[in-house]
Protein backbone atom coordinates (compact mmCIF):
# COMPACT_ATOMS: atom_id res chain seq x y z
CA UNK A 1 0.00 0.00 0.00
CA UNK A 2 1.39 3.39 -0.99
CA UNK A 3 1.85 6.27 1.41
CA UNK A 4 1.36 10.02 1.19
CA UNK A 5 3.60 12.08 3.46
CA UNK A 6 3.88 15.76 4.30
CA UNK A 7 7.13 16.70 6.02
CA UNK A 8 9.70 19.44 6.59
CA UNK A 9 13.44 19.22 5.94
CA UNK A 10 15.69 21.73 7.71
CA UNK A 11 18.66 22.08 5.36
CA UNK A 12 19.89 25.46 4.15
CA UNK A 13 21.73 23.80 1.24
CA UNK A 14 18.45 22.89 -0.50
CA UNK A 15 17.54 24.70 -3.76
CA UNK A 16 16.11 28.24 -3.58
CA UNK A 17 16.57 28.58 0.19
CA UNK A 18 18.65 31.72 -0.39
CA UNK A 19 15.82 33.17 -2.49
CA UNK A 20 13.20 32.44 0.19
CA UNK A 21 15.46 34.01 2.83
CA UNK A 22 16.00 37.14 0.70
CA UNK A 23 12.24 37.74 0.17
CA UNK A 24 10.57 36.70 3.46
CA UNK A 25 7.29 38.35 2.49
CA UNK A 26 6.88 36.00 -0.50
CA UNK A 27 5.87 32.34 -0.69
CA UNK A 28 8.18 30.25 -2.89
CA UNK A 29 7.06 26.88 -4.28
CA UNK A 30 9.06 24.71 -6.66
CA UNK A 31 8.30 21.64 -8.74
CA UNK A 32 10.62 19.62 -10.94
CA UNK A 33 9.57 19.41 -14.57
CA UNK A 34 11.20 16.01 -14.93
CA UNK A 35 13.35 13.84 -12.74
CA UNK A 36 16.33 12.85 -14.87
CA UNK A 37 19.66 14.32 -15.85
CA UNK A 38 22.28 15.85 -13.62
CA UNK A 39 20.61 19.27 -13.42
CA UNK A 40 16.86 18.91 -13.97
CA UNK A 41 15.16 22.25 -14.46
CA UNK A 42 12.16 23.19 -12.34
CA UNK A 43 9.34 25.68 -12.07
CA UNK A 44 9.37 28.20 -9.23
CA UNK A 45 6.07 29.85 -8.31
CA UNK A 46 6.42 32.99 -6.20
CA UNK A 47 3.35 34.53 -4.58
CA UNK A 48 3.65 38.01 -3.09
CA UNK A 49 6.76 40.05 -2.50
CA UNK A 50 8.21 42.74 -4.76
CA UNK A 51 8.93 41.40 -8.25
CA UNK A 52 12.23 43.29 -8.43
CA UNK A 53 13.33 41.86 -5.07
CA UNK A 54 12.41 38.34 -6.16
CA UNK A 55 14.29 38.61 -9.43
CA UNK A 56 17.30 40.20 -7.74
CA UNK A 57 17.31 37.25 -5.35
CA UNK A 58 17.18 34.79 -8.26
CA UNK A 59 20.05 36.60 -9.95
CA UNK A 60 22.15 36.62 -6.77
CA UNK A 61 21.46 33.04 -5.60
CA UNK A 62 24.62 30.94 -6.09
CA UNK A 63 22.63 27.79 -6.86
CA UNK A 64 20.46 29.39 -9.58
CA UNK A 65 21.59 29.31 -13.20
CA UNK A 66 19.62 30.77 -16.12
CA UNK A 67 16.00 31.58 -15.34
CA UNK A 68 13.04 32.94 -17.27
CA UNK A 69 9.78 34.56 -16.21
CA UNK A 70 7.18 32.47 -18.04
CA UNK A 71 4.02 34.13 -16.76
CA UNK A 72 2.23 36.00 -14.04
CA UNK A 73 -1.22 36.29 -12.54
CA UNK A 74 -1.67 39.23 -10.19
CA UNK A 75 1.08 39.01 -7.57
CA UNK A 76 1.91 35.42 -8.50
CA UNK A 77 4.81 34.84 -10.89
CA UNK A 78 6.11 31.60 -12.38
CA UNK A 79 9.73 31.11 -13.40
CA UNK A 80 11.53 28.37 -15.25
CA UNK A 81 14.86 27.83 -13.47
CA UNK A 82 17.96 25.87 -14.45
CA UNK A 83 20.09 24.98 -11.41
CA UNK A 84 23.70 26.11 -11.37
CA UNK A 85 24.74 22.76 -9.86
CA UNK A 86 23.58 19.18 -9.81
CA UNK A 87 21.81 18.18 -6.62
CA UNK A 88 24.86 16.12 -5.65
CA UNK A 89 27.14 19.15 -6.11
CA UNK A 90 24.78 21.41 -4.20
CA UNK A 91 24.23 19.09 -1.24
CA UNK A 92 27.61 17.36 -1.19
CA UNK A 93 28.95 19.32 1.77
CA UNK A 94 25.71 18.94 3.71
CA UNK A 95 25.24 15.16 3.56
CA UNK A 96 27.39 12.31 4.78
CA UNK A 97 27.10 9.99 1.78
CA UNK A 98 26.54 11.07 -1.83
CA UNK A 99 25.85 7.48 -2.85
CA UNK A 100 22.89 7.42 -0.47
CA UNK A 101 21.67 10.73 -1.91
CA UNK A 102 21.82 9.35 -5.45
CA UNK A 103 20.04 6.21 -4.28
CA UNK A 104 17.10 8.33 -3.10
CA UNK A 105 16.48 9.39 -6.70
CA UNK A 106 15.97 5.71 -7.59
CA UNK A 107 13.43 4.99 -4.87
CA UNK A 108 9.78 4.51 -5.82
CA UNK A 109 8.72 7.97 -4.72
CA UNK A 110 7.46 11.22 -6.22
CA UNK A 111 7.77 14.56 -4.43
CA UNK A 112 4.97 16.60 -5.94
CA UNK A 113 5.13 19.82 -3.94
CA UNK A 114 8.01 21.71 -2.34
CA UNK A 115 7.37 24.87 -0.33
CA UNK A 116 10.75 26.56 0.11
CA UNK A 117 11.55 28.29 3.41
CA UNK A 118 14.53 30.23 4.72
CA UNK A 119 15.60 27.11 6.63
CA UNK A 120 14.84 24.37 4.11
CA UNK A 121 11.54 23.19 2.70
CA UNK A 122 8.14 21.67 3.43
CA UNK A 123 7.29 18.88 1.01
CA UNK A 124 4.51 16.51 0.03
CA UNK A 125 5.45 13.18 -1.51
CA UNK A 126 4.02 9.85 -2.62
CA UNK A 127 5.88 6.66 -1.66
CA UNK A 128 5.24 3.20 -3.11
CA UNK A 129 5.59 1.48 0.25
CA UNK A 130 6.92 1.85 3.78
CA UNK A 131 10.44 0.85 2.75
CA UNK A 132 10.62 3.70 0.23
CA UNK A 133 9.41 6.21 2.81
CA UNK A 134 11.76 4.89 5.51
CA UNK A 135 14.76 5.21 3.17
CA UNK A 136 13.85 8.84 2.54
CA UNK A 137 13.10 9.60 6.18
CA UNK A 138 16.21 8.01 7.64
CA UNK A 139 18.49 9.73 5.14
CA UNK A 140 17.21 13.18 6.07
CA UNK A 141 17.05 12.41 9.78
CA UNK A 142 20.72 11.52 9.56
CA UNK A 143 21.74 14.58 7.55
CA UNK A 144 19.34 17.37 8.52
CA UNK A 145 16.29 18.19 10.58
CA UNK A 146 13.30 16.07 9.52
CA UNK A 147 9.78 16.61 10.84
CA UNK A 148 6.82 14.51 9.73
CA UNK A 149 3.51 16.43 9.61
CA UNK A 150 1.21 13.87 8.01
CA UNK A 151 1.45 10.25 6.87
CA UNK A 152 -1.55 8.50 5.30
CA UNK A 153 -2.18 5.57 3.02
CA UNK A 154 -2.79 6.58 -0.57
CA UNK A 155 -6.36 5.27 -0.46
CA UNK A 156 -7.31 7.53 2.44
CA UNK A 157 -9.33 10.68 1.75
CA UNK A 158 -7.35 13.80 0.88
CA UNK A 159 -7.73 16.94 2.99
CA UNK A 160 -10.65 19.23 2.12
CA UNK A 161 -10.82 20.14 -1.56
CA UNK A 162 -9.39 23.60 -1.05
CA UNK A 163 -6.11 22.08 0.19
CA UNK A 164 -6.16 24.12 3.40
CA UNK A 165 -5.32 22.84 6.84
CA UNK A 166 -7.71 23.56 9.70
CA UNK A 167 -5.36 26.23 11.07
CA UNK A 168 -5.01 27.92 7.69
CA UNK A 169 -8.77 27.93 7.22
CA UNK A 170 -9.25 29.36 10.71
CA UNK A 171 -6.69 32.09 10.01
CA UNK A 172 -8.37 33.04 6.72
CA UNK A 173 -11.83 33.11 8.27
CA UNK A 174 -10.67 35.19 11.23
CA UNK A 175 -8.77 37.64 9.05
CA UNK A 176 -11.76 37.98 6.70
CA UNK A 177 -14.27 38.53 9.51
CA UNK A 178 -12.02 41.16 11.11
CA UNK A 179 -11.68 43.08 7.84
CA UNK A 180 -8.02 42.29 7.16
CA UNK A 181 -8.68 41.83 3.44
CA UNK A 182 -10.81 44.90 2.97
CA UNK A 183 -9.50 48.01 1.18
CA UNK A 184 -8.52 49.87 3.24
CA UNK A 185 -7.90 47.28 5.92
CA UNK A 186 -10.01 47.54 9.07
CA UNK A 187 -7.53 45.61 11.21
CA UNK A 188 -3.85 44.74 11.45
CA UNK A 189 -1.94 41.49 11.21
CA UNK A 190 -1.08 41.85 14.89
CA UNK A 191 -4.77 42.05 15.81
CA UNK A 192 -5.52 38.93 13.76
CA UNK A 193 -2.62 37.16 15.48
CA UNK A 194 -3.97 38.17 18.90
CA UNK A 195 -7.38 36.77 18.00
CA UNK A 196 -5.74 33.49 16.93
CA UNK A 197 -3.52 33.52 20.04
CA UNK A 198 -0.33 33.12 17.98
CA UNK A 199 2.66 35.29 17.12
CA UNK A 200 2.27 37.73 14.23
CA UNK A 201 4.91 35.78 12.25
CA UNK A 202 2.88 32.57 12.64
CA UNK A 203 -0.33 34.30 11.57
CA UNK A 204 1.47 35.74 8.55
CA UNK A 205 2.81 32.32 7.53
CA UNK A 206 -0.62 30.67 7.86
CA UNK A 207 -2.26 33.36 5.77
CA UNK A 208 0.44 33.25 3.08
CA UNK A 209 0.29 29.46 2.84
CA UNK A 210 -3.51 29.57 2.69
CA UNK A 211 -3.43 32.26 0.00
CA UNK A 212 -0.93 30.21 -2.02
CA UNK A 213 -3.14 27.11 -1.84
CA UNK A 214 -6.18 29.05 -3.03
CA UNK A 215 -4.26 30.90 -5.76
CA UNK A 216 -2.82 27.67 -7.14
CA UNK A 217 -6.25 26.03 -7.09
CA UNK A 218 -7.57 28.88 -9.26
CA UNK A 219 -4.67 29.74 -11.59
CA UNK A 220 -2.47 26.66 -11.75
CA UNK A 221 -4.55 25.37 -14.66
CA UNK A 222 -4.35 28.65 -16.60
CA UNK A 223 -0.80 28.01 -17.88
CA UNK A 224 0.49 28.58 -20.53
CA UNK A 225 0.89 32.07 -19.08
CA UNK A 226 -1.68 34.77 -19.45
CA UNK A 227 -0.77 37.68 -21.74
CA UNK A 228 0.68 40.70 -19.96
Amino acid sequence: MGLVAEFSIACEALPLVDVAAAVPDATVTMEFQFNHGRRPSFLATVAGGCADDVEDALADAPDVGPWTLVGRAGETRRYKVTPAFSLEEQLGAAVDDLDDLEALARTDAIVERIDVTAAGSRQTGWFADRDAFDAFRTFWQRNAGFRLHRLTQDGDPEPAGDGLTDRQREALRTAYEMGYFEIPRRTSLEAVADELDVAASSASERLRRAETELIEAVVATTWPPLPE
